[in-house]
């Protein structure tokens, strides 16, 4: 629900704030003073285009700022953008545009692309304009309008029957790509076959190309290695009677260790008898060492046929290698791959009619659920046509009756895979939202055949249609704010009052901003804004100014809008009457609908 609107330098209006109320408001005013840009600014909330030339002259720039009462649809959305919702739990968006045409989005203090404000606007808000009207008379949005009426009685087989759509369109495509591009995938399966051959001749081993290196460098510098662990064996343990300098032999560290520890244990001072359990321990891990030592140099293999045999092992894994992966580890993983799709790669003849068998299946399971939405579509165009008429009865068109009709695009033959079902033996498009092709007409009096509302519906007449179901669908529209621009546009007498009646009434479920030009529908709001100039600005051009009117104020206004005559008492006293009538109702029906 918006709280609160607040408009700067967007088309004549310099500064403004609008504070809507939660039921009805209108806004009202001289034609050019700027009603059409409260709507704007609302659409440009909306995530609506953008366009420089809705700057005011001489303004470097437009803001838009809507202030929103929060519920869950929103509240998601600004976690998921990272926008901070106030303590009163409403939520800020703010849309600006700069003369060169640029326009940034914010939400909840937090820079974000415009589609974020449509979703939010999606669950928040509905501008219903000219615009909107065309929008009716498209097939694909006739048919939006009676699933939003059928509400779950539709939405839960349309649901299955997507879900079945994809199996069998999926199930389709696999045909496809199998029958027609069976030479195609024989040589991909060879070329698979091929592969997996000659990894299997080789057969690779999970990290053996690293262990098969470090064997080789081992083998490669066996005679170094040799020597430096002999070396290191010596130095530790000492020669055994050979190894002398200048005729005596050089003993080694463990030798050297032990000598210590024998002349400290007898120096019979125990200062030096302490340091003896270090040397111990050193001992050990000396002794420790060289032993290694001598495993290691038992076990070197300086073998030149086996150095050879790794060389020859270490070509075979890199030719694999050079094909199919870095290691071998990763030719492991790409001929696991290639046999999954060996496997699914089957293009005999038997797997062709396997596929098919199962697209038929599907198929017929896709007819039974595009059925029974049709079905559930039907019951609801039966009730929704109904509802509109009687509304219509109530806003000057008596003698007009609303049809909701489905029809299916039939195909000439068999549809091609994908493409359409068999239904009552006749082959019908299958499209996402199922195989009804919805179409309103009107019939606009006695006598009258039905025909489209983009040929039968004049101006004002499309536009009690468009009022009598957004009434009719108040009760399925979660949207809490509802907008609409001049929707009495060409309606005028007794239709105007009724248009007003209705309007009220959709107000005790949904906020609802209309601008209008009608004293009828004004008569009914909650709360009554004016758009008037506020004189001119330094450039000349006059600035327009939004006010909310108390109830003498209402008055004057209903008088100017009823013939012009705000300075008479007799304007003045049919705007009394007017808005006595208008308010006697509005209580009854509310009465009524708390009931």
């Amino acid at each position: 629900m918006l709280a609160e609107m607040r408009i700067q330098g967007l088309g004549v209006i310099d500064d403004a704030t609008l504070e809507p109320h939660r039921g009805l408001t209108v806004l009202t005013g001289e034609t050019g003073a700027g009603k059409t840009m409260v709507v704007t600014g609302l659409t440009l909330l909306g995530g609506g285009r953008a366009e420089s030339s809705r700057v005011a002259e001489g303004a470097g720039r437009a803001l838009v700022e809507g202030r929103f009462e929060a519920g869950e649809p929103a509240l998601r959305i600004a976690e998921e953008v990272g926008a901070e919702v106030d303590e009163d739990g409403t939520l800020i968006a703010v849309r600006t545009i700069n003369a060169d045409g640029r326009s940034r989005a914010h939400l909840g203090g937090r820079s974000v692309p415009v589609g974020v404000l449509s979703r939010l606007a999606e669950s928040v808000l509905a501008v219903h304009g000219q615009n909107d009207q065309l929008r009716l008379l498209r097939p694909a949005e006739q048919r939006a309008v009676l699933d939003r009426y059928a509400g779950d009685a539709v939405a839960v087989p349309l649901e299955r029957y997507r879900g079945v759509r994809a199996d069998w369109r999926e199930a389709c495509r696999e045909l496809v790509e199998r029958r027609d591009g069976a030479r195609q995938l024989a040589r991909e399966a060879d070329l698979l076959r091929h592969g997996l051959a000659e990894i299997a001749s080789v057969n690779p081993q999970p990290g053996e190309d690293t262990a098969l290196v470090a064997e080789a460098r081992r083998l490669a510098a066996a005679d170094d290695l040799r020597s430096a662990a002999g070396g290191a064996r010596l130095a530790l343990a000492g020669g055994d009677g050979a190894d002398v300098s200048d005729g005596v032999e050089l003993p080694g560290a463990l030798g050297l260790v032990g000598e210590a520890r024998r002349l400290l244990a007898g120096s019979g001072d125990p200062a030096l008898e302490r340091l003896e359990p270090r040397l111990a321990e050193m001992s050990m891990l000396l002794d420790d060492v060289a032993g290694e030592l001598t495993g290691y140099l038992d076990a070197l293999d300086a073998d030149p046929e086996r150095l050879q045999a790794v060389l020859v092992r270490q070509a075979e894994l890199r030719a694999l290698t050079r094909k199919y992966a870095a290691d071998s580890d990763g030719v492991l993983r790409w001929a696991e791959q290639a046999s999954s799709r060996l496997a699914g790669i089957d293009t005999s003849d038997e797997a062709i009619a396997a596929l098919q068998g199962r697209r038929d299946e599907l198929a017929a399971d896709l007819a039974r659920h595009a059925e029974a939405v049709s079905a559930a579509r039907q019951e609801a165009a039966t009730r929704l046509a109904a509802a509109v008429t009687e509304e219509l009865a109530g806003l000057a068109m008596p003698d007009a009756r609303l049809l909701v009709q489905l029809s299916r695009r039939e195909l000439g033959e068999p549809g091609t895979d994908g493409a359409g079902v068999e239904l009552g033996r006749r082959w019908v498009a299958a499209g996402p939202d199922g195989v009804d092709e919805v179409e309103v007409r009107l019939v606009p009096h006695a006598g009258s055949g039905p025909v489209p509302l983009h040929k039968g519906a004049s101006g004002g007449e499309l536009s009690r249609v468009m009022l009598a179901l957004e009434v009719v669908l108040a009760d399925a529209d979660p949207v809490p704010t509802m907008v609409f621009d001049e929707v009495d546009a060409g309606v005028g007498g007794r239709a105007a009052v009724e248009i007003g009646r209705r309007l009220a009434r959709l107000a005790v479920s949904h906020q609802v901003i209309v601008v209008t030009h009608l004293p009828q529908v004004a008569a009914y709001a909650d709360r009554h804004v004016v758009v008037d100039k506020s004189g001119a600005a330094s450039n000349g051009v006059a600035r327009g100014r939004v006010r909310t009117l108390d109830e003498t104020e209402r008055i004057v206004e209903l008088a100017r809008m009823l013939a012009g005559l705000d300075d008479t008492s007799t304007g003045r006293a049919h705007a009394e009457e007017l808005l006595a009538t208008a308010t006697r109702e509005k209580s009854f029906s509310r009465s009524a609908a708390a009931r």
